[in-house]
């Protein structure tokens, strides 16, 4: 790891189509998604920060537990507040409903920062990834105005700092099917991923 970085999940959405369960506690394939990203950010981060509204909560995980310093919800309130406790100059941020990440894909992320650029982010035909990447703790500023005026799009962010982007081919030679960009917002996707555990523990046997 070039830069010095902080692991950052992000577990304060709604979770209205769960009936208020917190995706991060779904198993997938008998595991809880926090505790499969847990294991990779583990093996790469020394500061690991999980960004939540409800704290009780995760008081068994080995995390450095935050709140949001905004009174109101959104990606971008959560990627403040993991920026604003973090104490490395960079961050990686992932959503708690993603449960296939690969720990690859964060290296490879993590190793196209760059001093001269703010976010480091992937991009795919489908669009770019902006809670799947690095964002500097200099974008706190900007990030703080945005919030101010309720401009909540992260994509809002992208016009005034500097953006680095990691093309899809690259993210395939990674992740050949970009299973990591996989996340669960609905009961029929929990059921796409653990088919996709199946179909994974059938090619692997």
């Amino acid at each position: 790891m070039k830069f010095p970085c902080t692991g950052v999940i992000l577990a304060g959405g709604m979770n209205t189509r769960f009936s208020g369960k917190d995706k991060a506690f779904i198993p997938v394939g008998g595991k809880p998604i926090v505790e499969r990203l847990g294991g990779i950010f583990h093996e790469l981060f020394e500061e690991i920060i999980l960004v939540t509204n409800t704290p009780q909560k995760y008081l068994a995980w080995d995390f450095h537990i935050v709140t949001d310093l905004f009174p109101f919800r959104s990606s971008l309130t959560g990627i403040h507040a993991g920026l604003f406790h973090a104490t490395r100059p960079y961050a990686f941020f992932a959503a708690c409903d993603t449960p296939f990440l690969k720990k690859e894909m964060v290296q490879t992320i993590v190793d196209a920062i760059d001093s001269g650029v703010d976010i480091v982010i992937p991009e795919t035909s489908a669009g770019m990834e902006p809670l799947c990447a690095v964002y500097a703790t200099r974008c706190l500023k900007i990030i703080e105005l945005n919030l101010a005026r309720r401009k909540l799009k992260i994509q809002m962010l992208f016009k005034k700092v500097r953006v680095k982007k990691i093309q899809e081919t690259v993210l395939r030679d990674i992740d050949q099917d970009l299973i990591s960009f996989f996340n669960i917002n609905t009961p029929e996707d929990l059921a796409r991923a653990e088919a996709l555990v199946v179909d994974q523990t059938l090619a692997g046997s």
